[in-house]
Parts: structure tokens; C-alpha cells; sequence
């Protein structure tokens, strides 16, 4: 079976010769750059530096040897690259202080200070850390003041970010350019198109504004979803031929224990929203899914993600929360492709023994791939400490299951 017909395959529901997989698809099922190396030469792959494609949680593109090697059934198209072909040229040479030898995307924004810590903007990464990191992640944090951006700017904003016509039909050469290069299932993830709410101030200033201001949140989430499906309006026709998957929805809504706010709150002022996305995308073109990415415990609002008329669920954080992976999966069956929860990240995978990850790995694809609507990936990405034994072990037993 092709890759690509595997993968929508099972985004329909239907049988498939063995459970599709990603590595790299979208920016969080991916692996971190500091282990990527190491991955290739363990897959008898010849060395090379690593390309950062997201350069605060430090990810690598995985390359198509990579996804050659491991039997891998999806590639992604950005604003500007895809791993469906070789874009290397698009990058330049960077080591880290010496920790790092790698490509990116411009080196001049990078500066050491005298400790080793590395600079970016207004993050850093601490000679000791695998990633970028900001306090309170870069995002608004006062519990005794909301911060609320006014309505007229953020409509100036948005309204200046629409995607042009050049662009989307830069977009779409690269899409074209990346199905007569692979016949792997093409995923769009350009930040263009996703409804973005960190807008709003991010986890903890969003929350109070949903419990506090629900007026205003829903006017602000209006404003966004207007401008998203403007964007999405110009970009799909020039797409639709050549895009399998487009990312549509990207924001976590779970903590470890449950969802940031009230399930009925977050759907009436948030997951609504996202139906506009959905239903525009699949009007202009029927065949593609949607995609939504949101970590946690959110097994309490699938049923709205369903009704949000998403196609896709990740990274199918089932070891957040009380539900299993089963519970999850019996929620989902013939609504909604899960895609991810292959394994838990969090123990078995960075403590567990190879045989220990084998075993998860069986147990939870056997179970997943039932009825069809799964693909297989790591519970978000493959951190800088996974052995990179464990990464090509998962895939192994995933493929057989």
C-alpha cells in the first residue's frame, strides 16, 4: 500500500495493511535536534547536522532517509520549506558554543554570553537545557490584572496578516513541488492558517479572561476566526490538489489533571470557533482533514472537538488525566483519527527499558489501529534524552503490530 493512501485510509476509518506513522509531520510530533544525530548513525544513515526548523523547542526536520528508515508515511509543508525534498540550502551553519553542531536559519540572531548561555530574542537556553526557554514561557503572567489588548488594534493586526496572494501562491508551488516528490501524505502546518489564541495572553491570563470577561473573549475570538478563514479562503483553492492535512487548530486546552477551565465554558468561548476553520476547509476542498493540536487532560471535550468538525486529535495525551488509552480511543472510534499517543512520554519512554517501551508500544497501536482513525506517533515530541534505541524500537514494533 502507498504511504500516502495508508494514512487516508485511515483517516477514513478504513483498514489498512499496518498503522500509519509519523515522525516530524508538524512541529510536536517531532524529535529534538540533539538526539537526531545520534539517531542517524544508529539507523546506519550517514552523518549530518541537524536542521532547526523550531528553534525554541529545538527540533530537527527529519530528513527523508530518516523517514525512509523507519518506515515513516508523512512529510510537512511550512511557509517556507518542506522535508519532502532537500532544503538545505535554505539554512546555515551554527554549533552552539560548541554543544551543537547544526543548520539554521539565521545564525545572527543568536548570541553567548559569558556563562555559555545562548540568547534569542528574549529566550534562552542555559548551558544545561536542550531548549529555549522564557519565564512563564514568554507568556502574560499577573494574577491581580488582566491584560486585555484592545479590539481595534488586534483587528489592524489581523487584518495586516492575511496571507497575500503571493504568498499563498508560494505556499502552494511548494505543495505542488512536495507531492511530485514523495508519495508520502502531505501535511500543511504554515502558522498562517491556525486559530491563534495565545493571543489572548496565553494559559494563565486566558483563563481569567474566560471566567472575568467572556464578553470580551468572545468578540476577540471572533475577530481571530474571521481573519483565520480569510486566509484560508485565499490559500485553499491554490492548495487543494496537492495538501492532505492542514493544520487548523493549535491550543492547548489540558493541564496534567484536567482542562484549564470548564469544559462547557471552553466550548462556548473557544472550540465553537474553530468550526468556522474546519467547515471552510472542508468546503473548498472535501478531501482534505483538519487538524487539531492540544495537549493535556482534555478526554472531557472531545465530543465538542468532534462537533467542532475537526478530523484530526493530538498528541492524544492519554497519560494526562484518569482516562486510558483505550478510554480514549472508544470515544473517538469512527469520529475522530487520533493521532500520537503511541507510548507514554512521560515515564516509559525516558525511563522505561527498551523492552518496556516495546511492550507499550504493542499493547497501545493493537488496540489504537481498531476500526481504522489512528496514526501512530510519540505523545508530542522525542525529547533531547530518549535513547535513540528506544525511537527506532517504537517504530519497529509499531509497523508489525
Amino acid at each position: 500500500m502507498k504511504r500516502r493512501q495508508r494514512v487516508m485510509d485511515a483517516l477514513n476509518f478504513k483498514e489498512t495493511d499496518r498503522v500509519p506513522m509519523d515522525l516530524g509531520g508538524m512541529l510536536s510530533t517531532s524529535v529534538s535536534c540533539f538526539v537526531y544525530s545520534s539517531l542517524r548513525k544508529e539507523l546506519g544513515l550517514p552523518e549530518g547536522y541537524p536542521m532547526i526548523y523550531d528553534e525554541y523547542q529545538m527540533l530537527a526536520i527529519p530528513e527523508a532517509d530518516v523517514l525512509d528508515a523507519l518506515d515513516c508515511d508523512v512529510v510537512f509543508v511550512d511557509r517556507n520549506y518542506s522535508n519532502a525534498f532537500n532544503v538545505k540550502n535554505k539554512f546555515e551553519y551554527y554549533d552552539f558554543n560548541g554543544r551543537l553542531p547544526a543548520l539554521v536559519n539565521d545564525k545572527s540572531k543568536y548570541k553567548v554570553l559569558d556563562d555559555g548561555t545562548i540568547i534569542n530574542g528574549k529566550a534562552k537556553m542555559p548551558p544545561t537545557s536542550s531548549v529555549f526557554e522564557s519565564e512563564h514561557a514568554g507568556q502574560i503572567f499577573d494574577i491581580n490584572n488582566l491584560h486585555k489588548r484592545s479590539l481595534i488594534e488586534m483587528e489592524k493586526e489581523l487584518k495586516s496578516k492575511v496571507i497575500t496572494n503571493r504568498k499563498a501562491e508560494e505556499i502552494a508551488l511548494l505543495c505542488r513541488n512536495a507531492r511530485e516528490s514523495t508519495d508520502r501524505a502531505i501535511f500543511l502546518n504554515s502558522y498562517e492558517l491556525f486559530l491563534d489564541f495565545v493571543v489572548l495572553g496565553g494559559i494563565a491570563n486566558g483563563s481569567m479572561l474566560c471566567l472575568l470577561e467572556p464578553d470580551y473573549v468572545k468578540e476577540a475570538h471572533g475577530l481571530i476566526t474571521e481573519y483565520t478563514v480569510k486566509t484560508l479562503e485565499k490559500l485553499m483553492p491554490y492548495v487543494k490538489e496537492n495538501v492532505d492535512i492542514v493544520l487548523t487548530g493549535n491550543c492547548d486546552m489540558g493541564t496534567q489533571n484536567s482542562t484549564m477551565v470548564a469544559p462547557d465554558i471552553l466550548n462556548e468561548l473557544l472550540i465553537k470557533y474553530f468550526k468556522y476553520a474546519n467547515d471552510t476547509v472542508h468546503k473548498i476542498a472535501p478531501n482534505v482533514k483538519t487538524f487539531l493540536h492540544s495537549c493535556g487532560a482534555i478526554y472531557s471535550i472531545m465530543d465538542y472537538i468532534i462537533d467542532a468538525n475537526f478530523d484530526i486529535l493530538n498528541p492524544v495525551q492519554w497519560s494526562a488525566g484518569e482516562q486510558s488509552y483505550m478510554d480514549w480511543k472508544d470515544k473517538a472510534r469512527n469520529k475522530i483519527t487520533l493521532w500520537g499517543g503511541g507510548v507514554d512520554s512521560q515515564h516509559v519512554l525516558p525511563f522505561g527499558k527498551i523492552s518496556d517501551v516495546e511492550k507499550q508500544v504493542e499493547q497501545v497501536v493493537t488496540y489504537m489501529k481498531q476500526d481504522g482513525g489512528y496514526v501512530f506517533n510519540n505523545i508530542h515530541n522525542i525529547t533531547a534524552d530518549i535513547d535513540p534505541k528506544k525511537i527506532i524500537a517504537m517504530y519497529k514494533i509499531a509497523k508489525h503490530v
